[in-house]
C-alpha cells in the first residue's frame, strides 16, 4: 500500500551539521522525496546535505537567504513537496530526536484514510518519558491541556510534538497565513486544523534526547504560548458556535457566561458595600450572588462536555 503513494519527508534544517546525515541515512526506503530545507543555517549544514545528495538521488535541497523560521522552512518545503506530487507529506527535525523506523507507523492511519493528519505522542509509554527533561514534561502537560481546549482536539496530546504527516487534501485547506513561523508552528497547525475539522490522530513515537540542545526554551514556550492559545481558544468558540452553527453549547456559553458575570459583579460589589460600612450581608443578598454564578460555572461545564463529544473523528 505504502509503495503506491507518493511519500515526501519535509526537513527543516538549521544547525544540524552534527545530526543531519545521520537523520537521511536512517529515513526508510518506500519515501518517494526527501525536502531538505535549509533555513539559512550558518554552519556547514548546507555543504554536507549537498555532499550527501551524490548518494541519495531522492534529496532535494533548498536554501533560504534568509532565517524564516522552522514554520517558513516547513511551508517552503510543503508547497515544493505539493507541485512534487506528494500525497502524503512528513515532517522530521533534523535534531536526531525524531526516529525514522516509526515513520510507517506515522503515516499508517493516512494510508487507510483513518486520519488526516498523524502527530508523534511521547507521553503514551511511562518508560520514555522519564527520558524527557522534567522541565519539558511538566511544561508540556500544561500547554497539552491549553492546546486542547483552544483546538478542539480533545483526543491528543503533546501538541508541540513536530513528527507529522499529513494528507495533501488537508495541506491545501489550511491557511498558511495564519500559521505562525516560528516556534508556534506545530500548535497553530493544530488550531488551523481544528478550524477546518481535519481528523487527528496521535501515534506512539518515543524522542531519542542525547547531547542535542532544543532551539525552544521551555520556559519562553510557557510565557508565550498560552496567550496565543487563548486567541485561538476564543476564535473557535465564536467561529463554531455563533458563526457556523447556533447550538445548545451557545446557550450554555452565552448564559452561563452572564451568570458568572452577574453573581461576581453582585457579590463583589455587595462584599465591598459590607466592608466599608461594616454591615453583615444578609442571606438572601448572597444568595442571589451564589446561585447564579453555581448556575453559571455548571453551564459553563455541560457546554465543555459537549464540545468534548464534537471532537473531529
Amino acid at each position: 500500500m505504502i509503495s503506491e503513494k507518493n511519500i515526501s519527508v519535509v526537513i527543516p534544517a538549521y544547525e544540524a551539521e552534527n545530526t543531519i546525515e545521520k537523520v537521511l541515512s536512517n529515513i526508510p526506503k518506500f519515501v518517494d522525496s526527501i525536502i531538505v530545507v535549509d533555513d539559512c543555517s550558518p554552519d556547514n549544514t548546507y555543504e554536507i546535505v549537498k555532499n550527501f545528495q551524490k548518494r541519495d538521488a531522492r534529496i532535494i535541497l533548498l536554501r533560504h537567504e534568509q532565517n524564516q523560521g522552522v514554520g517558513g522552512a516547513v511551508q517552503s518545503g510543503y508547497l515544493l513537496a505539493q507541485e512534487k506530487g506528494a500525497k502524503i507529506v512528513v515532517k522530521l527535525d533534523s535534531d536526531g530526536q525524531m526516529d525514522p523506523a516509526y515513520l510507517q507507523q506515522l503515516v499508517a492511519p493516512n494510508l487507510s484514510g483513518e486520519a488526516d493528519y498523524t502527530k508523534g505522542n511521547r507521553f503514551l509509554h511511562e518508560k520514555e518519558l522519564r527520558s524527557m527533561p522534567y522541565i519539558r514534561r511538566v511544561g508540556n502537560l500544561g500547554l497539552s491541556f491549553l492546546t486542547k481546549v483552544a483546538s478542539g482536539y480533545w483526543n491528543i496530546f503533546d501538541p508541540t510534538n513536530g513528527y507529522t504527516a499529513i494528507n495533501v487534501e488537508a495541506l491545501q485547506s489550511i491557511n498558511f497565513d495564519r500559521i505562525s513561523k516560528r516556534y508556534f508552528f506545530e500548535t497553530s497547525m493544530l488550531l488551523e486544523l481544528g478550524l477546518q475539522r481535519i481528523v487527528v490522530k496521535d501515534i506512539y513515537i518515543p524522542a531519542k534526547y542525547g547531547t542535542e540542545k532544543s532551539n525552544l526554551s521551555s520556559w519562553k514556550a510557557l510565557i508565550d504560548f498560552p496567550p496565543r492559545l487563548i486567541k485561538g481558544m476564543l476564535r473557535r468558540i465564536f467561529y463554531f458556535y455563533f458563526i457556523r452553527d447556533f447550538t445548545a453549547v451557545t446557550v450554555f456559553i452565552t448564559v452561563g457566561l452572564c451568570s458568572v458575570l452577574f453573581g461576581s459583579i453582585w457579590g463583589g460589589y455587595k462584599w465591598m458595600i459590607s466592608s466599608i460600612q461594616g454591615i453583615t450581608t444578609s442571606t438572601g443578598t448572597v444568595m442571589i450572588a451564589v446561585l447564579p454564578f453555581i448556575l453559571g460555572i455548571q453551564l459553563l461545564l455541560q457546554a465543555v462536555v459537549m464540545d468534548i463529544q464534537n471532537t473531529p473523528e
